[in-house]
């Protein structure tokens, strides 16, 4: 219950929730319409090929979102953090999921249900106005990271990833540290490259005094050298 009630009140009281756009009323109907559901790290929120269950948005944690390629390989296509809405491209389309998600810790998703969505909540202008603007700012950013992880060499694509989970997640207090732990393979298939090339490029970026790497934490140097290197490709 108390899961539920501080899940509420984060999605309809904090200005960068969709939610927060709703009216009292809304706010009111929404209480009824929704579940609080509780993920440990490398767990499933959907799958892809699965039928979406509702509208879902992340309350706390981080969350990949990522297609399966040729023999099984992940491509990881977006990355969520709290209060980013994830699935909704299904729901709104009424087709399958054509990536799955997958919790990368533990964290808090709250599931609406599409009755209330379409019902409520789209009725709303301003929400209605907001999920436009989601959608094609997702539309833009995948059209720039197909340009980016077909015509960038590894270097310039494992510096724009490095730059990409430091402004979706930003640092820890040091100011240094990404706030976001991947393996070295997920920092692959946000890139585009093989495992090994990850690794070697990873090491030979902290050798140039670009980033630090401790363990699954990096820790960005020099972030102006890094965006240098994202632009040569």
């Amino acid at each position: 219950m108390l899961n539920r009630e501080l899940g509420l009140k984060d999605i309809t009281e904090n200005p960068k929730s969709i939610f927060y756009l709703l009216s009292s009323e809304e706010k009111e109907e929404l209480q009824h319409h929704i579940s609080i559901l509780h993920y440990k790290r490398n767990e499933y929120v959907f799958k892809e090929g699965e039928k979406p269950v509702g509208f879902l948005v992340l309350i706390s944690g981080k969350v990949k979102l990522f297609k399966e390629g040729v023999g099984g390989r992940e491509q990881i296509i977006r990355m969520a953090k709290p209060l980013g809405v994830i699935g909704h491209r299904a729901l709104f389309s009424n087709e399958k999921h054509i990536a799955s998600a997958v919790t990368l810790e533990e964290s808090l998703i709250c599931s609406v249900s599409s009755n209330y969505i379409f019902n409520y909540a789209l009725k709303n202008s301003d929400f209605s106005y907001k999920i436009i603007v989601n959608l094609a700012k997702e539309l833009g950013f995948s059209n720039a990271r197909i340009v980016t992880l077909t015509q960038k060499h590894i270097r310039g694509r494992l510096a724009e990833s490095l730059l990409l989970l430091k402004e979706k997640y930003s640092f820890e207090n040091d100011g240094v540290t990404l706030r976001v732990y991947l393996s070295r393979e997920d920092i692959a298939n946000l890139s585009n490259m093989t495992t090994s090339n990850a690794i070697r490029t990873l090491s030979t970026f902290a050798i140039e005094k670009v980033i630090a790497i401790d363990g699954r934490k990096i820790k960005i140097l020099d972030a102006d050298r890094l965006e240098r290197i994202s632009k040569l490709g």
